[in-house]
Formats: C-alpha cells, structure tokens, sequence
C-alpha cells in the first residue's frame, strides 16, 4: 500500500493553527522558504502520562525499542529531535500526539457478507456480494473510521485490537465487570485468527514534522455471519455512532482506512464462496 501523504499537508491541523505551505513535500527537495508552524496542543503540553516530557528529549533513545519505526530507521537532529520520514506536514512539535516519533496504534477491520432477514447473501447491482464493516463515527470530525486506537506502553498489539474493538463498538467502559468478563471471551474468540494486512506509517492529519502515526491493520472476518452475530453494537466514549456499513467505491474514511478497506474487500472477494 502505498504511504500518501496527503491528509497531513492540507488545511488547518485539528482544533490547532493553518498548517505551513507545503511546496515540496520530499526533505529531498530542497524548500528554503519552508517554516512550519510550531504547535503541541494543550492536553499534550500538560504532560499526561502518556505524553514524553520535552525536558527528557535528548535522553530518549530513537530507531530503536519502543521508538523502533515499522518503516526504515528515520532521520534524528543533532538535538535528538526525530524526523518524518516520509516528509513535511506543515506543523513542527506534536500537535495532538503524545510521543516524539511514531505513535502507534492498531486497527481491527470486522467484516461480514451482507444478508437479508432469511439470512441469504445480499448483491449489489454488479452481482458481486456485497462486503459490510464495523465503523465508528469518530466524534472530534464526523468521518467513519475503523474501531482502532493506541497502544499502550508495552501492550501485545493483539490485546490493543481486541480492547479497542470492545471499548469503541461495544462501549464496554459502560458495562459491569461481569458483563466485560462476558464479552472479553467473545472477543477473545472471535479475534482468534486474524490476518494482518497492513503495517507502517499512515497519512493521520494529526502527524507533524516530529511525530506520526503508524499503525497495524487486521482483518477479521464473518464468513457465514455467525461470529459476530453475538455482538450488540454500542458505540464508545470516543464515537458518535457505530454501525454495520456497506463497503462502497471510493469510500471517504478517516486518515488511511479507505486505503485498508479496499484492499480487505479485494482479498475477501477474491476468495469468496457462495456455498
């Protein structure tokens, strides 16, 4: 999949200032007249702890642990200040996010076929079935987007999907702890066997010159609509709405998860069966 870098040079930067004119994108190209606007939001600049101290910047070890990119090892100023390694954005500092370099987070792709109420497959006008999703209509902009979001120091990429699946289309942060018990093991099996279909940097309007996204992708998916079927969809803290949406061309999603869309709709219709 190829790393656009797109949705990270245009327009005003989320709840901040007019990104910096991005004429050449590459730090290959030379742009003398570049400055990028300076911005670290507030919830960041308060020092949450998720978030890097700026005092602790030039102890922090870059390219390698959890500082270590799923892309090639990336550029670090002699103040130890990372750089984006696929190009100018615009906006220096952190912006939104909490950590100098890649930030990463972990996106599940829930999928099912389509089927009416005597549960026969559904086709669209091509005759091709049709492929539905779990989205999230995230609450900061209004797109859909995948039920993803970050992982935490330390955590089992595994766990960060499963958890964040549970939190962002079961709202499980509202249910008692016998009720979470319940619908973790139905997570846990349902998350059993996944196939990773992306992995690396993502075009986040949130990324800045000095910190970006990245992020797994998994795909699980429903073939018989059985799975999932148990799952009472609720949306989260962070949504505003979630549903079951049918996958469509040229779907506008939130940062690369169209990207993603798209490539698990190709490899599930390839591999499709009617029987």
């Amino acid at each position: 999949m190829s790393k656009t870098h797109i949705k990270c040079t245009e327009g005003k930067y989320p709840g901040g200032p007019e990104r910096a004119n991005v004429e050449h994108v590459s730090w290959k190209d030379d742009s003398a007249s570049y400055k990028p606007v300076e911005y670290t939001s507030k919830p960041v600049a308060d020092g949450p702890v998720w978030a890097d101290d700026p005092a602790a910047l030039k102890s922090i070890k870059f390219n390698t642990g959890s500082r270590k990119s799923h892309e090639a090892d990336y550029e670090v100023t002699k103040d130890n200040m990372p750089i984006n390694p696929i190009g100018r954005t615009g906006i220096s500092g952190r912006g939104l996010l909490g950590k100098f370099g890649p930030n990463f987070a972990a996106d599940p792709i829930v999928s099912r076929w389509k089927r009416n109420e005597n549960n026969e497959l559904v086709y669209n006008a091509d005759g091709k079935p049709i492929l539905q999703l779990v989205l999230i209509k995230r609450r900061d902009n209004g797109q859909w987007a995948l039920p993803g979001g970050m992982v935490d120091e330390g955590e089992q990429v595994s766990l960060t999907l499963a958890r964040e699946f549970s939190e962002e289309a079961l709202n499980s942060m509202e249910m008692s702890e016998e009720e979470k018990h319940k619908i973790a093991e139905k997570v846990h099996e349902a998350f059993t066997h996944g196939e990773k279909i992306y992995e690396g940097y993502v075009d986040d309007p949130r990324n800045t010159d000095n910190s970006w996204m990245e992020t797994t992708a998994v795909s699980f998916h429903d073939e018989d609509g059985a799975l999932f079927s148990a799952f009472n969809l609720n949306a989260g803290d962070d949504a505003g709405d979630v549903s079951w949406v049918d996958v469509q061309p040229d779907m506008n999603l939130y940062a690369s998860h169209d990207a993603f869309v798209e490539k698990v709709y190709a490899m599930r219709l390839a591999g499709f069966s009617s029987k």
